[in-house]
């Protein structure tokens, strides 16, 4: 029996990653250059944001950001 492939992850573009953070894509290029972020880079040298990190990132500081909500 073959293994499942797995579908190969989302990745999101600096302008996706700011919609959902809420900043200025130039902001995500930024916290990409100073490591905050993950990033890969395309063959034609653009990022992209791997979809998981983005989401445990934004979860991460959403429950920092609201610790009384709980």
């Amino acid at each position: 029996m073959a293994a499942p492939t797995q579908a190969p992850e989302r990745l999101l573009t600096p302008g996706e990653v700011a919609t959902l953070f809420r900043v200025d894509p130039k902001t995500v290029t930024r916290w990409a250059s100073a490591g905050r972020i993950g990033s890969i880079r395309t063959p034609g040298g653009h990022r992209r944001f791997r979809e998981s990190e983005v989401r445990g990132l934004l979860a991460d500081l959403t429950s920092e950001a609201s610790p009384g909500l709980r």
